[in-house]
């Protein structure tokens, strides 16, 4: 996921919203969506919801090229209208364009924050929206939370034109990726690859090089990829997590994620490099 061009962010409502604004709308953590063919996904208008009889509380996240976009938390029982369906955000994956997809991704953390944040969570007091910002405040004890970012840490350890390469268990048969992990409280994320690649794997890193980010609403991550240099060790899977680790030649590659994943990119982005000796 992506901030895509041309979005510009907002929290306020403004005084008309137009009804061909991009509607959102979340039934637990399942999109409502047109579905006028087989294996065919359309992010419905505001109006469009509001003639199949769609309510729900309303959140405003900005405007896509000036088009406003919209959030709504939808009861558990809501009905899924005729010609819609309510699919999980893994669904759309290539199903509607970029842009559409980083702003479900988006509105879905927005809808979780709000679901997740009603109740004071120092004194129990009902909270209330900031008008100066996306966040909720405590009218009692002046709590203030702002929407929940957990911070996680992915890395793809190189030695000469090899790459490391693991299979957690609950990924499909033959497919591996980079290792990954949640930063501790307390932890810087250099830290923290260093802990979970010793932990998930048994090795020891040396230098390590920032790739990129990339949000990730399952439910509210945000992921950070680097390259680690192999510093020593052998593979010693923790048998919990990993399934099975091995170092891979950059010119024999197995399955990797599909190319949604920010895990995709840094595979084939660093295999390139060290194959063109850099």
């Amino acid at each position: 996921m992506f901030t895509p061009n041309g979005f510009a962010s907002a929290h306020a409502i403004p005084g008309h919203l137009a009804g061909h604004a991009h509607a959102f709308a979340f039934r637990d953590d399942r999109v409502l969506v047109l579905a006028p063919g087989e294996d065919q996904y359309v992010i419905p208008t505001r109006a469009a919801l509001a003639a199949a009889g769609v309510q729900g509380a309303p959140y405003f996240l900005g405007e896509l090229e000036a088009v406003g976009c919209v959030a709504l938390d939808l009861p558990a029982d809501a009905a899924e209208p005729e010609g819609m369906r309510y699919v999980g955000l893994r669904t759309l994956f290539f199903k509607v364009p970029d842009a559409l997809l980083a702003l479900a991704a988006r509105a879905f953390q927005i809808v979780d924050f709000e679901r997740t944040h009603r109740f004071c969570g120092r004194c129990g007091t009902p909270t209330r929206a900031r008008e100066s910002e996306r966040a909720k405040e405590c009218p009692s004890c002046g709590l203030v939370a702002y929407p929940r970012v957990s911070p996680a840490m992915m890395a793809l350890v190189v030695r000469d034109k090899e790459i490391l390469l693991a299979r957690a268990h609950r990924f499909a048969t033959g497919m591996f990726s980079a290792l990954a992990g949640f930063v501790e409280a307390g932890e810087t994320i250099e830290d923290c690859i260093r802990r979970e690649v010793r932990e998930e794997v048994g090795v020891e890193v040396g230098k390590i090089t920032y790739f990129e980010s990339q949000a990730w609403p399952f439910p509210h991550s945000l992921m950070i990829a680097f390259v680690a240099e192999y510093a020593g060790g052998e593979i010693r899977c923790e048998d919990a997590e990993i399934a099975e680790a091995r170092w891979f030649s950059v010119y024999d590659m197995p399955k990797l994620p599909p190319s949604v994943s920010i895990a995709r990119r840094l595979i084939e982005a660093t295999a390139a490099r060290l194959r063109a000796g850099c």
